[in-house]
């Protein structure tokens, strides 16, 4: 019987030997392939509270930036929804020119 025909097998109708065999190939196959690891790992946050938060700010001070546009590109917002992926938020303020204060 080869790998796949006992992988689909039900685990009550195996012996012990099928059993072993299956979880040691099954170990191989994991320890050859490569690993992938997800990068894109996104936060995001809800409204001007959220963007009050990613900057440690007031919501006044939320609005201004928002208002400013430094962070658009990671604005989505529909209608009176907004939607703010937090990391790219912070990448954009850090790029900002001339380092003045919003």
């Amino acid at each position: 019987m080869n790998f796949l025909e006992l992988k689909a097998k039900p685990i009550w109708q195996m012996t012990g030997e099928d059993f072993l065999f299956l979880l040691k190939e099954e170990n191989n196959l994991k320890s050859t392939s490569p690993m992938v690891i997800d990068t894109t790992d996104k936060k995001y946050v809800y409204g001007i509270r959220g963007i009050a938060q990613i900057f440690n700010a007031s919501i006044p001070t939320a609005n201004r930036i928002k208002k400013s546009g430094i962070i658009d590109k990671a604005i989505t917002q529909w209608g009176r929804k907004i939607v703010v992926d937090a990391n790219l938020a912070i990448a954009l303020a850090g790029k900002r020119e001339g380092g003045k204060k919003c």
